[in-house]
């Protein structure tokens, strides 16, 4: 389960703080340099692009380094199954607007070139043409006659039907979240065959069942729903010799590598049940990689490969491609495994119900690490934190495993804009605790909503999965449930009492402030004036502010300021506004626990979805003044290995890519694996 997608200006408790970031910092016992590396790529449209550095790579054995060059070899090989995922005609208008960017030799100093420039980078960003954060379609500032024009002068082939879509209505939206749409015929994403309907897919799935009913399969996960020659609706499993096969077979030939170089046998037989799954497409294989992978705990390197998160599936059963390669960071995961330790202490101390809480969690394990590569949905916009597996029954049985990215939390911090916690901070106390407490509470709200958020809780007997029962509100309300637990316990003494901090009640004021002060207002500038708010993250963050903001009204616990002809939030009572957040996070759990898909959907449309307009139009003018974009993403560090004469690895070096488009254009090159149409 992603923590966030893309947090751009801000990490969770820290909104673009200045000076609250060091120059140096000690990683793999090394102390390692910040100030001469340029983290800033590029900035076109709402994006910023930047780099990451691989600290402590030097401080890798060779075969750790063989390891994780093989392991983010697999990862970009599938890199095209996303943007094929992301919508039907993506391949196809890639390689077109690449072929024109390579060989136009017309004017590009016109203000037409320059916004197709921009175009395909921001399609580069998304994975194809739908916005990655808001899962709009991307209009093209250009004309259409513009861009016919570039398609004849550089003999560029793109149908012409599709040529209209990036300019008209069609496909408008990615992920579809207004049932009064269609949940599917709302959506573009590459999922369903169209004409299949929402009723169709249930009881396609309901017919389905697992051999152990206490062990459900992640069924849907690997495939795509087609009908069959008869009308009849069918599974395109996602494997070897199956749909994206040619791109799986280079997958599992990089992964049959890493196994050979494996740390250890339990992690060389955690890749190899993943060989096996991408081989046969075998669901239970999956459930026994899982396990076998929480397992893996030995080692220094990680990493996630598969098909993970299923946020872009407005029906939750098809998990969207996704690789992260992982170094450990040895330095912060030996300070956040106090967390991992308390994590059941945690779970009898919530306000949870008696029935809903677990008596025993298992095997919650908390890293944080270095990242070495990402790609498909992690890639360019990435999380900054990660807690897997998705699947409940082996979360309940065998555990979890969470990391939190701190090379790409380092990494905004160091590029993070100025400005912005002045202008939308009510007073200078929290200015003044944002500044000393954003970066630390940032990282613990990280560890305590993947450690303990993710993994506490239990679903009552008999009452079905969440994508069963939830369905498309079961993502929003799962990320709001874990955002409450970490909100919960940052305001807590216990935070203090095992280590974490100096002063819990400043810490927890500082991220309360921050909290209400995004989920409320700053979000907004992502969106468009009169946009809902559809993204899951974005929606978990309001309900949850606006569901408390509403409910401690009567007692003023946070008042709505204006002053100047501008808003601000004050929060004047932290115990009850605590309080709340505990009431919330036990009547969520209660939803989760008991399947109640009514009292889901009316939390999160009665509080998550509808904005502000007045509130909305303020925010954007106030924004106004400040350049940085409000999304940001990476280009990945690539890794470069040397031979000897007999072929063999005897270094690998990292090198930092130039510009973005050069990176794009070599993964087109090298890591173009799928046909146009699948």
């Amino acid at each position: 389960m992603k923590l966030i997608k893309t947090l751009g200006l801000f990490v969770f408790c820290t909104f673009s703080l200045e000076g609250n970031a060091q120059n140096e910092k000690k990683e793999l016992g090394k102390t390692v340099s910040n100030e001469s590396f340029d983290f800033f790529v590029e900035q076109f449209s709402d994006i910023k692009v930047l780099r990451y550095q691989i600290t402590g790579w030097d401080d890798l054995t060779l075969k750790e380094k063989e390891l994780v060059y093989y392991l983010t070899q697999a990862g970009t090989s599938g890199r095209d199954i996303m943007w094929d995922q992301n919508y039907v005609h993506n391949l196809k208008i890639r390689k077109a607007l690449e072929h024109i960017y390579q060989n136009y030799k017309g004017d590009k100093n016109t203000v037409d070139w320059k916004n197709f420039e921009i175009y395909l980078k921001r399609v580069w960003f998304s994975n194809g043409i739908h916005h990655h954060y808001s899962s709009e379609k991307i209009k093209p500032d250009f004309s259409i006659s513009y861009f016919k024009t570039l398609l004849n002068e550089t003999k560029t082939n793109l149908a012409s039907e599709i040529v209209s879509i990036l300019f008209n209505d069609v496909d408008a939206k990615k992920v579809n979240l207004d049932e009064s749409k269609g949940l599917l015929e709302g959506s573009a994403i590459n999922f369903y065959e169209k004409g299949i309907t929402q009723k169709e897919v249930e009881a396609f799935y309901a017919q389905k069942t697992s051999p152990d009913t206490k062990k459900p399969y992640s069924f849907g996960l690997n495939s795509k729903l087609v009908r069959n020659a008869n009308g009849q609706l069918e599974e395109k499993t996602w494997k070897s010799g199956g749909m994206y096969g040619s791109a799986i077979d280079k997958i599992i030939f990089w992964l049959e590598k890493a196994q050979k170089v494996a740390e250890n046998k339990k992690q060389a037989d955690a890749i190899g049940l993943l060989i096996q799954y991408y081989k046969t497409g075998n669901l239970k294989t999956w459930d026994d990689y899982n396990i076998a992978w929480l397992d893996a705990t030995e080692g220094n390197i990680d990493y996630i490969n598969s098909f993970i998160e299923v946020y872009n599936d407005p029906l939750g059963y098809r998990g969207s491609y996704e690789a992260i390669v992982q170094i450990k960071d040895f330095d912060m995961s030996k300070k956040m495994e106090v967390v991992s330790k308390n994590a059941q202490w945690f779970e009898d101390n919530s306000p949870l119900a008696p029935e809903h809480k677990k008596k025993n969690v298992v095997g919650v394990s908390y890293k944080t690490v270095i990242v070495a590569g990402e790609s498909g949905d992690a890639s360019p916009s990435t999380p900054i934190g990660v807690n897997l597996p998705n699947a409940d029954w082996i979360r309940a049985a065998h555990g979890s495993k969470s990391v939190s990215l701190s090379n790409i939390i380092d990494s905004y911090n160091k590029a993070g804009g100025k400005g912005r916690l002045q202008e939308f901070a009510n007073d200078p106390e929290e200015i003044k605790l944002a500044i000393k407490y954003g970066e630390l509470g940032s990282k613990l709200h990280t560890s305590l909503h993947e450690v303990v958020g993710h993994a506490s809780g239990q679903i009552n007997p008999g009452v079905g999965t969440p994508k069963e029962t939830l369905k498309n509100y079961a993502s929003t309300l799962e990320e709001g449930r874990a955002d409450l637990v970490g909100l919960y316990y940052l305001y807590s003494p216990k935070i203090q009492e095992i280590g974490l901090v100096d002063n819990w009640k400043e810490l927890g004021m500082q991220c309360y402030d921050s909290y209400i002060r995004n989920g409320l207002m700053m979000q907004l500038i992502r969106l468009e004036l009169g946009a809902n708010i559809e993204e899951a993250h974005m929606r978990n963050r309001q309900w949850v502010s606006a569901w408390v903001f509403e409910k401690g009204k009567q007692d003023n616990v946070i008042e709505k300021i204006t002053r100047d002809g501008k808003t601000y939030f004050n929060i004047t009572d932290y115990d009850k506004l605590h309080t709340l957040f505990g009431q919330l996070l036990k009547e969520v759990q209660r939803i989760k626990s008991e399947g109640d898909f009514e009292a889901g959907k009316a939390l999160v449309e009665n509080y998550g979805v509808k904005v502000d307009q007045k509130l909305h139009a303020e925010v954007l003018e106030r924004n106004k003044q400040f350049p940085d974009a409000p999304y940001s993403g990476f280009v990945n560090p690539v890794l470069v290995p040397k031979l000897n004469a007999k072929g063999e690895i005897i270094a690998i070096d990292v090198q930092q890519p130039k510009s973005f488009a050069e990176q794009m254009l070599e993964y087109s090159k090298k890591y173009n694996f799928l046909p146009l149409e699948n």
